[in-house]
């Protein structure tokens, strides 16, 4: 999606209530090279509008990765489960933060988005791992 097809006044309000942070898997933008996405939750095409209830920021990694989706599979299961909705959910009901600064999924919808996200990859750990010494994880 572009992101000049987003007004620019609701990516600001997107930004501001995502602290300029992912709301998916949580990185934060200050230090990354890429601007991050305002993204549409629920794809334009099954009906979502371009509104600021069904707007998040997400990372380009997220982003690119989500796409239009809004369902992935359990890895647990193998069951379809719906994915991780910002403005519905609560991240902390579905994600826990490990020691080794993984991001665990508690819950279909956490283990099938963190799946789908590829939330886990070494460069990403390793991004947060950074992150979390500059004190901007979680």
């Amino acid at each position: 999606m572009s992101r000049d097809s987003v007004p620019a006044a609701l990516q600001r309000r997107v930004r501001d209530r995502s602290a300029d942070r992912c709301e998916y898997c949580r990185l934060s933008q200050a230090g990354q090279e890429a601007t991050f996405h305002v993204d549409h939750i629920q794809p334009r095409h099954e009906g979502g509008l371009t509104t600021v209830e069904n707007l998040a920021l997400a990372c380009v990694s997220c982003s690119l990765r989500k796409g239009a989706r809004t369902h992935g599979k359990d890895p647990a299961t193998g069951d379809p489960a719906s994915l991780f909705h910002p403005r519905w959910a609560r991240w902390e009901d579905h994600f826990d933060v490990t020691g080794e600064l993984l991001i665990a999924g508690k819950t279909p919808t956490g283990r099938a988005t963190v799946e789908l996200l590829r939330m886990n990859r070494p460069l990403v750990v390793e991004i947060r791992r950074e992150e979390a010494l500059r004190g901007r994880f979680p």
